[in-house]
């Protein structure tokens, strides 16, 4: 089970029945019973009233009453909370329809999924404010849900940080990335953190803030450069060396009439 549970990312599975009945004046009557699961204790009931498309009243376990909308829904919301026995059939409603199904839609996600694959890499930023700017990557992940978290020594940032929806890849699978603004500063760890139902723990995943990835390639072209001229000149040395120990002195005219003389 991760520690990524379904209300921190708002994962709602629903179960719903619904009837509709038709009149001879052409007026229609929809009634609606759904169930939404958060959490294996967190089930929510829900019973709706709606005549011609508006919603009438409706009713909800998690605050056990109903409430009105239009002036008869207020009329039938009244009705409702003023009577004990319709409490005990709508929290009998609720166990026949939600609690009895909870371990068959809780289980359906965790017997399906998919490990996301997380890549972390330095781009340029968007703007000049910052002269660093990382990119964490979370790609083939199934189900959809899912929590990207940028962590500076351990604390979570909320600022600076640029994220987009999930994106549907078309086999069933999604991805999604999260663009984190920073200035490097010595000393600092920078992580990107997910968290999804495939995992029993969080994935994590450190950059190196110290040098932004632009500057390191900078650096090691500029190394590389340097080393080459040391060679270049290097081989000169040698070269100049062992032309200089071959040559012979020749003695010129006037170094012979000096030493005749």
């Amino acid at each position: 089970m991760s520690v990524l549970n379904f209300s921190s990312i708002h994962l709602v599975l629903l179960f719903s029945l619904s009837e509709v009945v038709y009149s001879s004046d052409g007026n229609f009557t929809h009634y609606n019973l759904r169930c939404v699961f958060r959490e294996v204790h967190d089930i929510e009931y829900i019973e709706e009233f709606h005549f011609n498309k508006v919603m009438m009243a409706w009713y909800n376990s998690t605050m056990d009453k109903w409430t009105g909308y239009t002036p008869h829904g207020l009329d039938l919301a009244n009705s409702f909370n003023g009577d004990i026995y319709d409490h005990l059939a709508r929290r009998a409603a609720m166990d026949i329809l939600c609690v009895a199904n909870a371990d068959l839609v809780y289980g359906y996600p965790h017997n399906y999924t998919v490990e996301p694959y997380v890549r972390l890499r330095s781009v340029e930023p968007f703007n000049t404010r910052h002269s660093s700017m990382l990119v964490c990557s979370a790609y083939d992940f199934y189900p959809k849900p899912i929590r990207v978290t940028w962590l500076k020594n351990g604390q979570e940032v909320t600022s600076d940080v640029t994220s987009i929806e999930e994106l549907a890849n078309g086999d069933w699978t999604y991805q999604i990335h999260s663009h984190l603004e920073y200035t490097p500063t010595p000393g600092e760890r920078i992580t990107c953190m997910v968290e999804h139902f495939s995992l029993t723990e969080p994935k994590l995943c450190n950059g190196d803030p110290s040098i932004p990835e632009s500057e390191r390639n900078k650096m090691v072209i500029g190394a590389c450069g340097l080393l080459l001229g040391v060679v270049f000149i290097a081989a000169g040395l040698i070269y100049y060396r062992k032309k200089s120990t071959g040559l012979m002195l020749v003695p010129t005219s006037y170094d012979r009439g000096q030493s005749s003389g």
